[in-house]
């Protein structure tokens, strides 16, 4: 009990002092996992919303990949996005390994089947009849694809949510793409880990702190806008 206090005082500490490094590892955490989010949000809202709506050969088969995609873990996605990248590999010749965009691209990936998957299970979910009452009213193939995605914003937002917290707390493709390099590539959750490793469980708990802080403040302002949208 005493080293979690211990912890507490640490992390008070770094963040009230401006420590500089501490500031840089959370910025740069919340870098990354914005980034890899929003572009992740941009192509898998609607990619997501279209597997809900169009039938076509072979949909079952994406649709079993995408929901197979939720369930890799991010340690092998930081694998093969490494090799990919890697010197010898087929994108080598950019010289991403162990760069912040290395880290974006890994969680990306990760975000990205978690994103489509749950942006096509909230347009399932409405009733079918809303889709054809648009569709009667005269509305085009664009006007009714906003006005579903308009409806299902409640859901939609949460699974925003839930990705963004998978990219925040995830640490075995960020460890393996970023190689944890201190004041370069090393996030929160990678920091965590250095720590422990060397013995410095104060610090490692205060990083913890900082990283649960960073979540519950992103995440609660999420949340403030995904309740706010049901009074629009």
């Amino acid at each position: 009990m005493g080293q979690i206090w211990e912890g507490f005082e640490e992390a008070l500490r770094l963040l009230f002092s401006g420590d500089a490094e501490v500031y840089q590892i959370a910025l740069r955490s919340l870098w990354v996992s914005t980034l890899a989010l929003t572009i992740a949000a941009v192509i898998g809202v609607p990619l997501g919303a279209a597997l809900a709506q169009i039938r076509f050969w072979g949909r079952g088969g994406v649709v079993s990949l995408v929901n197979t995609g939720m369930g890799v873990p991010p340690v092998v996605v930081g694998l093969f996005v490494g090799l990919l990248l890697a010197r010898n590999g087929p994108f080598g010749d950019l010289r991403l390994l162990y760069s912040n965009q290395a880290m974006v691209i890994a969680q990306l990936v990760i975000a990205l089947p978690i994103v489509v998957g749950l942006s096509m299970a909230a347009i399932q979910h409405l009733d079918e009849g809303l889709r054809m009452q648009i569709v009667a009213l005269g509305a085009g193939r664009l006007r009714t694809f906003w006005l579903l995605l308009r409806e299902a914003r409640i859901t939609l937002m949460a699974a925003l949510m839930v990705a963004y917290g998978a990219l925040l707390s995830e640490v075995g493709a960020v460890q393996v793409v970023g190689g944890n390099i201190r004041g370069q590539t090393q996030v929160l959750t990678t920091g965590i880990v250095e720590r422990m490793r060397s013995g410095q469980q104060a610090t490692a708990i205060a990083l913890g702190i900082i990283l649960m802080l960073l979540v519950l403040g992103v995440l609660g302002g999420m949340t403030i806008i995904q309740q706010r949208s049901r009074r629009t």
